[in-house]
């Protein structure tokens, strides 16, 4: 068997990966562990969130496909800090976890050029020059070859699963693990870690009391995340919160010992901002209570998530825990939580194409490069997938930055500062969030995915006339007046809504209220993205500065050794890049800068 190009794993990132190379015209084998868990939600059965909504529109709008599943699956919809401002605001959809999953499956079944194959990769098959990718090998002895490989392997490469003292080598419970592959990776000269994530216990509807918790509903209004969407037409789930207390607090604290993330048998680093419920009871030993979201995993399933309450605790611990919070003493738990560690790759010795320094057309994405979050995953995924299309293509690579896209923020952090925990996205890791909301993830990159060749004419033809509908809307606000001043001035005044000029404006309803929303925070916001584009604008100037990648650091007068040393590891692009790297002073970038301007090196 022969292959333009193998993805491995099945997950977000793999099935964006798979799916942009088949979609580029490449014979192309997704190959996964199980044909049954393509797509599959393991953790929260949500999709989006604070920036990581931002960066399923990103995906949507280069062509992926994240955002058309959760449309197709969501079952309940909210718009987060809607009372903030619109640069952290963000869609999140609870998604029916299931239909989720089978929906994945049937789109990647159904794409021509992409086979699909059932088996474990255990290696990677290298060239006769032992420096590129020429396929992989499997559990089964399988030799497949391919031009390109993209590695997307969650938590299962070499994944050990915890539940107090029962340990077992899985990359989720009841799956196994991808045992050889992690070992192999090292026998070839990369670096690689272990990190740890974790899950809560699943419980049955039917034995929780609703009338102890608060209800928190969705938005009355569904949208979509797919910009080529017009309306959701779903049925709408509520969730609901409660609280866990002293006594929950009290059983965990009286058997903490028996937590393998406390006994020493997990050695990987887990998630700062998403830390187990024994976690917090430890860190914050003065919060009185933590909160717990109550969340349905689907319409025709009595399985419900509990959102804040991760444990890898003996299971007869977590069902006493369990059973002390508002809501929740008679719950029965379907499935256990439990922590899982696994291998995962050094992101810094990736190039910001995603394909890796030591094995040329080597590409990896996802947990893989050390992130959390099937967002993260996803949007890795799809730029994984559309830079071994290019290097098949013999084009540039697409290189997405800090200043145009989240992915281009999420890309830049792993391959130049690295992470030793799992990497999560958050608004306040972009530095121009203001250029980047989710309403104009459209506008930033789907021209590029026209060029790319994943977006059709008909999604370019689509933007066009939104910005053309945007253009009519401000020419009306600016025709009209009230108070002396035309309504692009009213508009600023923070107290008033595009709303409130339909009363002398009436062609202003015939406009769809994500278009007007879309003018009004442009008009509002207009002083401050001019100052963000200036500040764009300096930050271009050095990302325009070119670093070739077989430069001679070692040659340069004038810069101290660590600063040899780290741009020599990291091999930036750019004199941006560069200058972004931990430890790399400024004055050995101003240098750099000179050597660079003048053509040496």
């Amino acid at each position: 068997m022969e292959y333009d190009a193998i993805v491995v794993g099945g997950g977000h990132a793999g099935i964006e990966a798979s799916l942009a190379l088949s979609r580029l015209q490449f014979s192309t084998l997704l190959i996964t562990q199980s044909l049954d868990a393509i797509g599959r939600l393991s953790c929260n059965p949500a999709i989006g969130g604070l920036s990581k909504g931002n960066i399923v529109r990103e995906i949507d709008a280069l062509g992926g496909q994240m955002g058309h599943l959760i449309d197709h699956t969501m079952i309940q919809f909210r718009i987060l800090n809607q009372r903030r401002g619109p640069a952290v605001q963000a869609p999140r959809a609870q998604a029916d976890k299931f239909a989720y999953s089978q929906l994945a499956k049937y789109v990647v079944e159904s794409e021509k050029n992409l086979s699909i194959f059932q088996d474990t990769v255990v290696d990677i098959l290298l060239d006769s020059s032992g420096h590129t990718a020429a396929g992989v090998i499997t559990e089964r002895g399988h030799h497949i070859r391919s031009r390109v490989v993209v590695l997307t392997t969650g938590t299962f490469m070499e994944g050990r699963i915890f539940i107090g003292a029962y340990e077992s080598p899985s990359g989720r419970l009841g799956e196994p693990a991808a045992i050889g592959l992690g070992r192999a990776l090292r026998e070839k000269g990369f670096q690689v870690g272990r990190m740890k994530t974790g899950t809560p216990a699943r419980v049955r509807k039917s034995s929780l009391d609703f009338t102890r918790m608060e209800e928190q509903p969705g938005d009355s209004v569904m949208q979509p995340f797919s910009f080529t969407e017009d309306v959701i037409s779903r049925p709408s789930s509520p969730c609901w919160i409660t609280h866990t207390n002293n006594v929950t607090h009290a059983v965990i604290r009286e058997n903490i010992g028996t937590s393998p993330l406390f006994s020493g048998k997990i050695s990987g680093i887990g998630p700062r901002y998403c830390p187990s419920i024994e976690d917090k009871v430890v860190k914050f030993p003065d919060r009185d209570r933590h909160q717990i979201f109550v969340e349905p995993e689907g319409l025709n399933t009595e399985e419900m998530y509990l959102n804040g309450i991760s444990s890898s605790l003996p299971e007869s611990v977590q069902e006493k825990f369990i059973h002390s919070v508002p809501g929740l003493e008679h719950a029965e738990i379907m499935r256990p939580g439990y922590a899982v560690e696994y291998d995962y790759l050094d992101p810094t010795q990736l190039y910001p194409s995603l394909e890796t320094k030591r094995i040329s057309g080597l590409f990896t994405a996802g947990q893989t490069n050390g992130t959390s979050g099937y967002e993260e995953a996803a949007g890795q995924g799809l730029l994984a997938g559309i830079n071994a299309a290019r290097k098949l293509q013999n084009r540039d690579p697409l290189i997405l930055s800090r200043a145009e896209a989240y992915i281009g923020v999420l890309v830049d952090d792993l391959v130049t500062k690295g992470t030793e925990e799992p990497y999560r996205m958050f608004t306040s890791r972009a530095e121009y969030r203001l250029n980047l909301r989710h309403d104009t993830a459209d506008q930033r990159l789907t021209p590029k995915g026209f060029e790319i060749g994943l977006c059709k004419r008909e999604r370019l033809d689509r933007l066009s006339e939104k910005l053309r509908k945007c253009d009519e809307i401000r020419e009306l606000l600016r025709k009209h007046a009230a108070d002396g001043k035309n309504w692009l001035q009213n508009l600023k005044n923070p107290e008033i809504s595009i709303t409130d000029a339909f009363g002398q404006i009436p062609d202003l309803t015939v406009y769809d209220t994500e278009v007007l929303r879309h003018v009004e925070l442009d008009i509002k916001y207009a002083g401050y993205i001019d100052r963000q584009n200036r500040q764009v604008s300096r930050f271009s100037r050095m990302e325009r500065i070119k670093i070739p990648i077989d430069y001679d650091y070692s040659a340069i007068e004038g810069i101290s050794n660590e600063s040899k040393e780290k741009l020599e590891r990291i091999r930036p692009l750019s004199a941006g890049q560069a200058s972004r790297i931990s430890g790399v002073r400024n004055s050995d970038i101003a240098v750099l800068m000179v050597l660079l301007g003048r053509g040496r090196g």
